[in-house]
């Protein structure tokens, strides 16, 4: 059961309600931003964020739902874990390439500059303290300054969003397979094969 009360959309603040586009949300979403709702001001500021963290990076989709699902591993974020989103299916995300972050430094289908920033991922997501020079020189081989902000913003974003997802423990919504807390699950497992298909 979710940890902090989710508040139906006929209870959310109008406007944030209006933002949302709340009756065209699918359940997970509308589940985790009616938690939010219970602070509707900080929500709103979310909503306008999180919009201009999808809008205007440059960074492929394929790349940021390689990274953000690597990072849902870390946290241990269900809900992340079974979403996929559309913009990264269009871009050539498969689930062959998901099947990659088992391992992503092994895997033949995922580029250099895939890895890299995945490495980067990792680190910030597990000891961000282990993040050297090195490693952003690593990432100036593939990526400009503005493409490496981008990165960083956006692994923040997973990281910390993902944890208080997790905290909040909102799973009611997701596919049956996702909703055992009682071990460590990963975004490739072949048991969980029914994700759920999200518009962005």
């Amino acid at each position: 059961m979710t940890r902090i009360a989710s508040l139906p959309i006929e209870q959310w603040d109008p406007e944030l309600r209006t933002m949302a586009q709340a009756d065209r949300l699918p359940a997970i979403q509308q589940t985790m931003l009616g938690v939010y709702a219970n602070a509707p001001q900080l929500a709103k500021a979310f909503l306008v964020f999180s919009g201009a963290m999808s809008q205007n990076i440059t960074l492929r989709r394929r790349l940021l739902e390689l990274v953000r699902l690597r990072i849902a591993f870390h946290n241990q974020c269900r809900s992340c874990m079974a979403v996929r989103y559309e913009s990264a299916l269009a871009d050539g995300l498969t689930e062959d390439l998901v099947c990659s972050l088992e391992k992503p430094m092994e895997a033949a289908d995922l580029t250099d500059a895939e890895k890299a920033a995945i490495h980067y991922a990792d680190l910030a997501a597990s000891n961000h303290f282990a993040i050297t020079d090195e490693t952003i020189q690593d990432l100036r081989k593939y990526y400009s300054e503005q493409q490496i902000v981008e990165l960083c913003m956006y692994v923040a974003y997973c990281v910390g969003f993902g944890r208080m997802a997790a905290a909040y423990r909102i799973i009611e919504e997701l596919p049956q397979s996702f909703q055992d807390t009682t071990g460590k699950i990963t975004p490739w497992a072949e048991s969980h094969a029914d994700r759920l298909i999200v518009r962005a």
